[in-house]
């Protein structure tokens, strides 16, 4: 095309009031129709996902590339998808946003990705030219998401992301057979030999959305840390806060996922691993025991140095945030984020990873002011920023990423694995999703289960 697909969304949302300019039509060739098909998860409606044969996706683009995909997973967020707490969605949209694979075709302005290379994808789509992009904070890129919705919401431009709704952009995600990546040169990172898919295939998110969340937040040594949310991002945020000397690190959740990061908990730093069960405690203003008084009693009277979210907004613990949710009067509830800023010690820090789609009530914005607390959005992470350093500490063997997986499972079994993933059964925590293409699994990794 002598015009770029995305650069033409771009400037048609500049004058004009449209919300769904940059839809995915890589499936159809010119005629509207396609010639294959491949599996892919597909959202249905509000706590709907199928697996279903779809059209496989074509070059659209001088930079695409065509990627079977060898490795996909599935991701707290996406679970905000299943329950609709995301708004654009659409009937027939492929989910997923952490992918990896081979490239199978590559369009003829694509000049460092090589056909038949092992790839990981960055979840977030990066132009690699705007002002964001050149300082490789890749999730703020400028020119991928033509949303005029997100722009009106948040004040400014935020990347586009494969799989996760139109208000992302409208992406195509990975939770399928094949994938257009778009951009293909500035959204891939060559998977080395000797690291395998079950390693490689985290770098696309969670591995730097956790380191973000510790670096972005501060971490610095003999911090003491609470981690509110005990999921693979919150577990690896743990991680990275001992590798930044942190003297304590509190996790905030329930089981099994307690157990779960108990189970997998470096042995050499077990002293200082803490757990807090919020379900055994009371919830808010009462005499008994709360999540507040129980951080202000693990950390001398003042509470930790620093909170990170890694939970999300849309699970309401009292009734008044459940109900004004319900009605639409907010999209998130605040209540995760006032234990944070009344737990932490004064002029402590508090640092948001967990998604927040748009607007909440009830906040306690006194705290934040009088006490001086740090109120920290850590944004999307930006993972152009840090994967090669993180590809490196895979490499070297420093980081391990099989520690937060739990499970190995089928495509075809993806719409039962959002199911389990979202009632914490069988105490999912990350898994791997096989495909056709995939290669033989990984020594020290989970066989496969089926369902």
């Amino acid at each position: 095309m002598a015009t770029s697909q995305l650069a033409y969304a771009a400037e048609k949302a500049i004058g004009h009031d449209t919300e769904h300019i940059q839809q995915d039509i890589s499936n159809y060739d010119e005629t509207g129709e396609s010639e294959e098909t491949m599996k892919a998860l597909v959202w249905q409606g509000k706590q709907k996902v199928e697996v279903l044969d779809v059209p496989k996706p074509r070059i659209v683009e001088d930079g695409d590339v065509i990627l079977k995909v060898t490795g996909t997973t599935v991701c707290g967020s996406d679970l905000h998808l299943l329950h609709g707490a995301v708004m654009q969605m659409q009937k027939g949209d492929i989910l997923g946003h952490e992918f990896c694979g081979v490239v199978e075709k590559a369009g003829p302005g694509v000049t460092k990705v090589q056909v038949g290379k092992r790839y990981v994808v960055s979840f977030q789509i990066a132009c690699g030219d705007c002002f964001f992009c050149k300082q490789k904070l890749s999730s703020q890129c400028e020119m991928t998401n033509s949303n005029t919705t997100t722009k009106a919401m948040y004040g400014g431009r935020t990347a586009g992301i494969f799989g996760y709704s139109h208000l992302t952009g409208g992406f195509a995600g990975g939770q399928a057979e094949y994938v257009r990546v778009p951009l293909a040169d500035a959204n891939l990172l060559e998977i080395p030999d000797g690291v395998p898919d079950e390693k490689a295939l985290f770098l696309s998110d969670v591995l730097p959305t956790a380191y973000n969340a510790v670096k972005d937040t501060a971490v610095y040594p003999g911090d003491e840390v609470a981690i509110f949310g005990a999921g693979p991002i919150g577990q690896m945020a743990g991680i990275y806060a001992l590798d930044e000397g942190a003297k304590k690190v509190i996790f905030v959740d329930t089981e099994p996922r307690l157990s779960f990061v108990e189970g997998r908990w470096p042995a050499e730093h077990k002293d200082k691993l803490v757990v807090v069960d919020f379900k055994k405690l009371s919830f808010g203003v009462t005499n008994k025991e709360t999540v507040v008084s129980r951080l202000k009693e693990l950390c001398g009277g003042r509470g930790p140095d620093v909170a990170i979210e890694c939970a999300a907004g849309e699970y309401a613990k009292g009734w008044m945030h459940w109900l004004e949710m319900q009605v639409g009067a907010e999209t998130d509830t605040s209540e995760i984020l006032n234990e944070m800023i009344e737990g932490v010690r004064n002029y402590g820090r508090a640092g948001i990873t967990g998604v927040y789609v748009g607007y909440t009530n009830h906040f306690n914005i006194g705290s934040l002011m009088q006490r001086g607390i740090r109120l920290i959005g850590n944004g999307q992470a930006p993972v152009h920023k840090y994967w090669e350093d993180l590809l490196r500490k895979v490499q070297t063997g420093e980081l391990d990423p099989t520690q937060m997986v739990s499970h190995r499972v089928r495509m075809e079994d993806m719409d039962k694995v959002y199911y389990k993933f979202d009632a914490k059964d069988d105490s999912m925590q990350k898994v791997f999703v096989q495909t056709k293409h995939s290669f033989p699994r990984a020594e020290g990794t989970p066989e496969l289960t089926t369902y």
